[in-house]
């Protein structure tokens, strides 16, 4: 199965249905189910602002998050091109930052299966 490296706090966003909209750099044709995996990295700077910006949202401490593996599991439905701001709601405008937009639904989290990650979509053995 296919699945995507994000890294964290964002990982944890899109598995639990938060963050409807995955920004990229790069367009993608692919639809369908795929895996979120947690990058070994973690963004600290966006961990204080999504704290301060989305105070609705109760994110787990710092070191919580789950790390390096798959942390869930999604749906692509679209890939919206640049400046598609028009087109989308007032909430979901919010996680859009312009590139590309991978449109998340149907988004779940799951236990930690260790997975080494990968640039672009990559394929993982099954362990879930």
């Amino acid at each position: 199965m296919k699945a995507l490296s994000i890294r964290q706090p964002w990982a944890w966003l899109v598995a639990h249905g938060f963050k409807p909209i995955e920004n990229r750099t790069w367009n993608t044709s692919f639809r369908g189910e795929f895996l979120i995996h947690a990058g070994l990295r973690f963004d600290a700077d966006a961990y204080r602002r999504l704290s301060m910006l989305f105070p609705e949202i109760k994110l787990p401490p710092a070191e919580a998050f789950d790390r390096g593996g798959i942390v869930g599991k999604a749906e692509l439905v679209d890939c919206l091109p640049p400046g598609s701001e028009p087109e989308l709601s007032i909430q979901d405008r919010r996680w859009y930052q312009g590139d590309y937009g991978f449109v998340v639904a149907n988004a779940r989290p799951l236990l930690l299966c260790p997975v080494k990650g990968r640039l672009n979509f990559f394929e993982v053995p099954e362990c879930l």
